[in-house]
């Protein structure tokens, strides 16, 4: 390929990335901008870009019309429980897949592959006649006839979607690690759990911290199962709290995007908190499968 192909090759390139990137920012940056909006300038012909007198109005609407700041504490707490207990687990199965001589191994991984195929569609009626059926108390104090309506409600089901996909990418990360580090730390008297909390884990933190990362996002996002499992006021999560704020017979469309943009700022903080260990959790994860 000569010189000018390349040049050429470059500037397509580049122009598709712009075009990634446009496209991707867009819309977050429309939704901020029309939750400072008043009603009346959202109608107005021709459309408007930048408000004419920004106003935070709208995002005071949001927390007086209902307990939205409620909304954020349950998808806090099921979020990040379910994220904490199902990086839990993907690490012992990882490590487990990525160290152990099983003898069904490719059948296992087999498995987890397809069993992260399942829409959470499928589970729905499942999952709630066993919720009817058990009996737990909720976290924070609030005990419930049955599952439905509590915390626990959300967490088992968003651990259990999850866990096949976190699994996968820890067990990549796993195979990345040398096992003589592990077989010194075994030889100075350390048991083969003690290695992987101890030397393992440390060193595949960016693939734990994508692992994390995807399965928070994940729960966070998720409708579905949050609008049919917890249908009571105080227990229910922001995806399925916005929808309260659409009328009968009008949608507030400035008060929505107030409510849309509080709901994605914890996501982006993380993000970009985390940048750095998602970027190469990713890059190093693809290396060996």
């Amino acid at each position: 390929m000569n010189s000018r192909a390349r040049r050429s090759a470059r500037v397509w390139l580049n122009l598709a990335l712009l075009v990634m990137i446009v496209g991707g920012i867009f819309p977050a940056v429309w939704l901020v901008l029309t939750s400072l909006k008043l009603d009346g300038e959202l109608v107005r012909q021709p459309i408007t870009y930048l408000p004419d007198k920004p106003t935070l109005r709208n995002y005071l609407e949001v927390f007086e019309a209902n307990p939205f700041a409620r909304f954020l504490l349950n998808s806090v707490v099921v979020s990040l429980s379910s994220t904490l207990i199902c990086v839990l687990f993907a690490s012992l199965a990882g490590y487990a897949l990525a160290r152990l001589r099983l003898p069904a191994r490719r059948t296992i991984m087999t498995s987890i592959v397809m069993t992260s195929m399942f829409p959470a569609l499928v589970l729905l009626v499942p999952l709630y006649r066993l919720f009817v059926g058990v009996e737990l108390p909720g976290l924070g104090g609030l005990a419930t006839p049955n599952l439905l309506n509590s915390y626990w409600a959300l967490i088992i089901p968003y651990v259990a979607l999850s866990l096949p996909i976190a699994t996968l990418i820890l067990t990549s990360f796993f195979q990345l690690i040398p096992k003589d580090l592990e077989a010194a730390a075994m030889v100075d008297g350390s048991s083969r759990t003690g290695a992987l909390f101890r030397i393992v884990a440390p060193l595949s933190a960016p693939g734990i911290v994508t692992a994390g990362i995807i399965v928070f996002v994940n729960s966070w996002n998720e409708f579905l199962l949050a609008f049919t499992f917890n249908t009571t006021m105080n227990m229910r999560t922001v995806p399925v709290g916005i929808i309260l704020y659409q009328g009968e017979f009008s949608f507030e469309w400035s008060i929505i995007s107030a409510a849309l943009t509080l709901g994605i700022v914890p996501l982006v903080v993380l993000i970009i908190f985390f940048q750095q260990r998602i970027i190469s959790g990713l890059t190093a994860g693809g290396v060996k499968g």
